[in-house]
């Protein structure tokens, strides 16, 4: 049901982006300058969120924004898409203020790495941060293009809890990706002259803070139950960025409340992993059906929007390519099985391939970037009895009797289509025979096939 619902969501964002730019254009330049931009990180961070937060930075600097205040409450999430928020972040030219809020948030793992690179940093009470460890490895220090690199998630102690340090038995890549993690959020810390120290415990420790110990710790720079308590206790504070000094006063400004847009939504619902997964399942069998059946036409466009927009959301998130690579082996082997039937062997074959492949496909072990497995059980299921449909025709058509020769027209009936002196002709099967009865026949005679020979039926005529 949430696929379903998403993939509505997905047509309908789709069918309003004309209409949502124009409105959008229209809002941005009501936008007053000197304004409070509020911002939200609700949830797992992703591709949606990190296009979310940058370009909401680029529009509030635009705009003439006083400051920007970014609520948070995550997780954690996706390392590549929490260093692209990091990076708009420290290259924002007017402050950002981060609040964790309301009571009960947290802004676990990739959420502490975004606390600790705001010039302002907040909390509320009730709250917690920390836990920050990578807990996936495995993928490269530096992620290219559609990579993914060491993906923390959320995860940890509970508030001031104490662990003994990592077991000298991790591996190489452990070490490397934990250490570059480290080195990251000591720099955030120093940059922004907050506790280096309890950041490292943090990545290396999976440690966490509640409100209160990290104000006292130096974590934090103040605790605020809300946005009007946060506002005035940072009432003439100043900040430093780059060769300016600016002077928070904040408590009158006028307030834009920024939500995600079209595009966020639109790559919120594209990069859901069970949304990606089903949009290239329906991408490929669209393709396969339209070269079975030339000149359909839907299946053959639907397919390949499908596909696309299905691999641009791979390209994002973190997927493995082994497990990818079995899914197309098993669509592959479904289809041979569907156009050359093998009694079996392609099509079991390419199921098990498929089943094993969407299991390995999210190279993650964050839950909200994984295949729920309920969609690949439903999809393999739908697949294993569309190919036992398959087998069974196959099966039905290789126990059939064979016809071949003259016996494939022995008592068959036919129309008579032309009579001329010397030839009587009979049309049979779609194609013209030679026909000879013992009786006279007329155009439209209905005839029954006694006998052939050579290329002339021997036939009876049939009584109406």
């Amino acid at each position: 049901m949430n696929v379903l619902s998403s993939t509505l969501r997905l047509l309908l964002l789709v069918l309003l982006i004309a209409s949502g730019v124009s409105v959008q254009a229209e809002e941005q330049e009501r936008v007053p300058a000197g304004a409070l931009w509020m911002l939200k990180l609700d949830g797992t961070v992703g591709p949606s969120t990190a296009d979310y937060l940058v370009r909401g930075l680029e529009q509030a600097a635009g705009s003439g924004a006083a400051a920007v205040m970014l609520r948070i409450n995550t997780p954690g999430g996706l390392d590549s898409s929490m260093r692209d928020m990091v990076a708009a972040v420290l290259a924002s030219p007017i402050p950002v203020i981060c609040h964790v809020a309301p009571g009960g948030a947290r802004a676990a793992s990739a959420g502490t790495f975004l606390l600790y690179s705001c010039h302002i940093a907040a909390m509320a009470p009730a709250t917690n941060l920390g836990a920050a460890t990578p807990v996936s490895i495995g993928a490269p220090l530096t992620p290219a293009p559609g990579g993914e690199s060491p993906k923390p998630e959320a995860g940890g102690d509970a508030p001031g809890d104490d662990k003994q340090a990592a077991p000298a038995s991790k591996s190489a890549m452990e070490r490397k990706v934990t250490n570059d993690a480290v080195a990251y959020i000591r720099s955030l810390a120093e940059l922004r002259g907050r506790n280096a120290d309890w950041a490292e415990k943090a990545v290396r420790e999976g440690a966490s803070l509640s409100a209160a110990r990290a104000l006292e710790m130096g974590v934090i720079d103040l605790v605020a139950a809300d946005t009007e308590a946060l506002l005035t206790a940072l009432r003439d504070k100043h900040i430093k960025i780059g060769s300016r000094e600016i002077s928070l006063d904040l408590v009158t400004a006028p307030r834009v409340v920024h939500n995600p847009d079209w595009r966020s939504e639109f790559l919120a619902v594209i990069t859901n992993p069970n949304v990606a997964y089903v949009l290239m399942l329906i991408g490929l069998y669209g393709l396969i059906f339209e070269f079975s059946n030339p000149g359909f036409g839907l299946p053959g466009i639907l397919g390949a929007t499908c596909l696309l927009v299905a691999l641009y959301a791979f390209q994002i998130l973190p997927i493995s390519y082994a497990g990818l690579g079995l899914m197309l082996l098993g669509v592959g082997l479904i289809a041979a099985e569907v156009m050359m039937p093998s009694f079996g062997v392609f099509g079991v074959g390419g199921l098990i391939a498929f089943v094993v492949g969407s299991i390995m496909l999210m190279d993650t072990e964050i839950p909200a970037y994984q295949v729920a497995m309920p969609v690949i059980v439903a999809l393999s299921v739908m697949t294993g009895v569309l190919l036992f449909v398959i087998l069974s025709m196959a099966m039905r058509a290789h126990r059939r009797p064979r016809v071949f020769g003259a016996e494939s027209v022995i008592n068959q009936c036919a129309t008579i289509e032309r009579v001329s002196a010397d030839q009587v002709m009979a049309r049979l099967e779609g194609e013209l025979w030679s026909v000879r009865c013992t009786v006279p026949l007329v155009v439209g005679d209905r005839v029954r096939v006694r006998a052939l020979d050579g290329l002339t039926l021997v036939v009876d005529k049939l009584e109406d």
